[in-house]
């Protein structure tokens, strides 16, 4: 028996890397069945057939599961997100790394074209986000400014790109891998936005250990949480949480909140964060009304 990782579902079979060398595998129906089907980034065990084929036998247990699209085992999210062209903003990034906290996967930021505005307009974004105690990497590609970071960031994980179009993807990934980029970029095109967007998922290879999930549809989740729950995910809510008034507080429209100062006062939480949390909350009540 050998051991690989899924790296794409085409139909009833399943490219499997060991080692570098890529297999063609087949399952077995109890396999599938036992797991609901073989995802891409699944661990498995199989028996080799001939040169570059096999059966997978198992799927070793799962570390995390996304269902849009449909992967396993994704250990962080690298977000990318330009400084300008287009603009960083706020709500849109925020909306991404709640989707990306409430899958269960760490977060890396990495924030492009850095080299086109001026080092202050940088720190006046990462500085929020770091407080929060995210990492977050300056990148200015003409340079090389930033690659050597995130390629020790990606370093031994699975890891998927989010992001907006416009912001880089491909550029960074050029650097990380001459080549990489184009790969991505011709899955994107081949699918447009249409209704399979959020289902596909390719792994692409960088050494033995560390792979990068190409996910024209992640960047397009959509947030669908209880209101309460969102203020779970802005971390440096919590020590200033504890000096609210209402222990179900939501540091909206409530007295003796915390948060709001905390916010006031620069108590640890930035009011660009705290202004998105708004607009996201907002959001959140507005789906739940219409729910009801």
């Amino acid at each position: 028996m050998a051991r690989g990782v899924v790296t794409r579902v085409v139909a009833d079979f399943f490219d499997v890397v060991d080692n570098g060398s890529v297999r063609r595998c087949r399952s077995r129906g109890m396999v599938k069945r036992q797991w609901g089907g073989i995802l891409v980034g699944d661990r498995v065990e199989y028996e080799p057939q001939g040169a570059n084929e096999g059966i997978v036998e198992k799927i070793y247990e799962r570390k995390t599961k996304l269902i849009r699209p449909p992967i396993a085992n994704v250990d962080q999210a690298l977000l990318v997100f330009s400084l300008v062209s287009p603009d960083f903003h706020f709500r849109l990034v925020d909306k991404v790394l709640v989707s990306v906290m409430h899958a269960g996967l760490d977060a890396v930021m990495a924030i492009t074209k850095c080299d086109l505005a001026d080092e202050q307009s940088f720190d006046a974004i990462a500085e929020p986000y770091r407080r929060a105690g995210f990492t977050v990497i300056r990148l200015a590609t003409k340079q090389a400014e930033g690659i050597a970071e995130v390629k020790r960031a990606l370093a031994g994980k699975v890891s998927v790109f989010a992001g907006p179009s416009g912001a880089g993807k491909s550029t960074l990934a050029n650097a990380i891998v001459p080549g990489l980029g184009q790969q991505m970029g011709e899955i994107s095109a081949k699918l447009g936005r249409g209704k399979h967007t959020t289902r596909h998922v390719e792994l692409f290879t960088l050494n033995s250990d560390t792979f990068i999930a190409d996910t024209p549809g992640f960047s397009q989740m959509t947030i669908d949480h209880k209101p309460a729950q969102l203020r779970l995910w802005y971390p440096e809510f919590q020590l200033a949480a504890e000096q609210c008034l209402y222990r179900g507080c939501l540091h909206y429209q409530e007295v003796d909140c915390g948060v709001k100062d905390a916010v006031a006062n620069g108590g640890g939480v930035a009011k660009e964060r705290y202004d998105s949390y708004r607009e996201l909350l907002a959001e959140l009540m507005e789906q739940e009304e219409r729910r009801y």
